[in-house]
């Protein structure tokens, strides 16, 4: 409630105005979006560009190897199927709305060429993979990398207010967290609903060509966005699983069928040919386009900049709640490498394959065959992919195609933004009623609707250029949490550290031989809790309380315990042991000679923390070296508490050696 209630009002209070006043919130959203782009233009560069840098930083080093889950986590989708997901929820409405539209419009008004000369093609596409490239999905895998994180590893609510715990521990479950999640709720509904609008504007243009229906008035937009948003909530009802991947995975067969289709069907060698030069171009000048705001050409260039860069980098971070959030929930298990590569990487790659294949084509042919006649349309966008169709054979079924996917990937969009915004409104709780699911999808047809009627794609792009900046400010202190999390959670495994032991010293040998040849069974386990744990554990809780720190011993079973130290201000300290059973050696005939039976699992006591790393075998350990392995993860804890600034101990009377 603390965040669906101020998160309501202010959607509400919005589209009201939008409603009841649209020449009001037309001059709102123009004015907003003039200042935006006057004032914090430099802002949005320079975020993004941290945002990279962060990201590829992280993937260079060490960290990378830190898996999202548990040590022993493995993925919960395969390769495929996780590719997938991404590449529908991700960007498959822009896909076909700008595959054609603007490298065109790049080609017919480019910033710095001249117009319709090579030059201009040259930079159109150059251009084009900058807006659509690594730096687009930096913004959605920082988020999605930030949630992933803390929520897999640290096991903090899959909430973006999690991300920000190492900079304000538990002030993010209060009035911080709380304002953290309304902005990205509401700029999440307003940068999806942005995307729904290019998809029924097109969808429209689609229907009106194969049929000849009159699709220009809001009545039958608003239909279509009724209609759409009514086959996402039949989507959402399925489930995550079943539903978004299986229209995900549908999507991609049919998106890369027709990125073959036109690619054969058009200048094949040449398309080619300027795949390889536009990479070269675009990895050549990327520091260069990452940095540029055309501070030395404002007169010439700022309407440009504002209305295309800028614009583009607003539209991302405000669906970066909604994609970060969903790519967060599909990664588990995966390293933190992993993910970046894979989320930087594959869908960039297949984007700039796409705005080649479907860009090129476009400029070669208005160049060639069409002399023209395609760039005379360009002012109608929507309708542009499907006069591009026109030029190439069979254009009855691809633009049928093409309209399958708009569709699709509405549906996608729709169903997945409903549960991600579920997910933010709910604080987590991913066993909400599919009802409020429902509830969400139906506000983002709403949305789109109502700002479609009062001012068209203008009003949209600007609402999305409002929203998206106080969320900006709050993706830099992702970061800021993101890179202390990772600090922390290095101490863990730091060769620096001082252990208090090194394990088994060599006592009790015969007994260890004993072991290793009679495979341990449960209730030898049970007994070495008993008789080594139980004590150990006992003994350190008890200096601990003497000492003036509050400290617990619970045992669920005669085969679980486990010592914790509550702390108000961080996560709870906590080493415990439990027994776990693995499958015996393949090969040892001494245990099969002993129990009549060489199949026999062992049962070991091992160890489990508070965070998501795996644990280990004790069972060689005396009394005193459970104490003093007690003592080292003790000291690694306080060392990772200092790291993130978090006083634990306070002067406590008796707290003396």
């Amino acid at each position: 409630m603390p965040v669906f209630i101020p998160s309501i009002i202010i959607i509400a209070s919005l589209l009201a105005v939008c409603t009841f006043n649209p020449k009001a919130a037309e001059a709102f959203f123009a004015a907003g979006q003039s200042w935006i782009t006057g004032h914090f233009s430099w802002f949005y560069v320079l975020a993004v560009a941290t945002f990279l840098i962060v990201l590829i930083t992280i993937a260079m080093s060490r960290y990378g190897d830190i898996r999202l889950g548990a040590d022993d986590a493995r993925p919960d989708f395969g390769f495929t199927s996780w590719l997938a997901m991404l590449f529908a929820a991700g960007m498959g409405i822009g896909l076909m709305y700008f595959g054609v539209g603007e490298p065109m419009m790049h080609f017919l008004a480019p910033p710095s060429a001249a117009a319709g000369s090579s030059a201009g093609a040259r930079e159109a596409m150059t251009t084009t993979f900058f807006h659509w490239g690594f730096h687009a999905w930096a913004i959605y895998a920082m988020v999605g990398l930030v949630l992933a994180y803390f929520g897999f590893r640290y096991r903090l609510p899959l909430t973006l207010r999690s991300g920000l715990y190492p900079i304000f521990k538990e002030r993010i479950h209060g009035p911080i967290g709380h304002a953290v999640d309304v902005f990205a709720l509401v700029g999440t509904v307003f940068g999806i609903a942005t995307t729904l609008g290019y998809g029924v504007m097109q969808l429209s243009a689609g229907l009106h060509r194969l049929t000849g229906w009159d699709t220009s008035g809001n009545g039958f937009l608003f239909g279509l966005i009724a209609l759409v948003v009514l086959l996402a909530g039949i989507s959402a009802a399925t489930g995550l699983d079943k539903g978004v991947k299986r229209l995900s995975e549908l999507n991609l067969l049919l998106a890369i069928g027709l990125l073959l289709f036109v690619l054969f069907a058009g200048p094949t060698l040449a398309v080619l040919g300027m795949f390889s030069e536009n990479i070269g171009n675009y990895l050549s000048s990327i520091v260069q386009l990452t940095f540029r705001t055309f501070s030395y050409e404002a007169a010439s260039s700022e309407g440009w900049f504002g209305g295309w860069t800028i614009l583009y980098w607003a539209w991302w971070i405000s669906w970066s709640p909604f994609v970060g959030l969903f790519i967060a929930r599909i990664s588990r298990g995966r390293t933190i490498r992993e993910f970046i590569i894979g989320v930087l990487l594959v869908p960039t790659a297949f984007n700039l394959l796409w705005m080649t294949v479907f860009g090129n084509t476009a400029i070669w042919l208005d160049m060639h065959s069409a002399a023209g006649a395609l760039g005379a349309t360009a002012g109608n966008v929507d309708a542009l992919l499907f006069n591009f169709f026109d030029l190439l054979p069979f254009a009855g079924v691809t633009s049928t195609v093409a309209i399958v996917l708009i569709g699709v990937f509405f549906i996608t969009s729709a169903d997945s933004g409903a549960f991600v915004i579920d997910n933010i409104a709910s604080q987590g709780n991913e066993r909400s009623p599919v009802w409020q699911r429902l509830f969400w999808a139906a506000l983002l047809g709403l949305t789109a609707a109502l700002l479609l009627g009062a001012g068209g794609l203008k009003a949209l792009q600007s609402m999305t250029l409002i929203a998206a900046l106080p969320f900006a400010m709050i993706m830099l202190l992702l970061c800021v949490g993101l890179w202390r999390g990772l600090l922390a959670d290095r101490l863990h495994f730091s060769r620096e550290l001082s252990p208090a032991t090194n394990f088994w010293n060599g006592q009790l040998w015969k007994s260890r031989l004993d072991q290793l040849l009679r495979l341990p069974e449960k209730a030898d386990v049970a007994n070495f809790i008993r008789n080594q744990v139980q004590p150990a554990l006992a003994e350190v809780s008890a200096e601990l309380n003497r000492r003036g720190l509050t400290s617990r011993v619970e045992q669920a079973d005669e085969y679980q315990i486990t010592l914790t130290v509550p702390q108000e201000n961080g996560r709870d300290f906590v080493y415990g042991v439990q027994t776990a059973a693995r499958p015996a050696p393949a090969f040892n005939p001494l245990a099969a000679a002993h129990s009549g039976r060489g199949d026999d699992p062992i049962h070991e006591p091992v160890t489990f923390f508070a965070d998501g790393r795996a644990g280990y075998d004790i069972q060689y350990l005396t009394r005193q070296e459970v104490i003093a392995d007690v003592l080292r993860q003790y000291e690694r804890y306080l060392l990772l508490a200092q790291s993130s600034g978090t006083q634990l101990l306070n002067s406590a009377p008796g707290h003396t050696d």
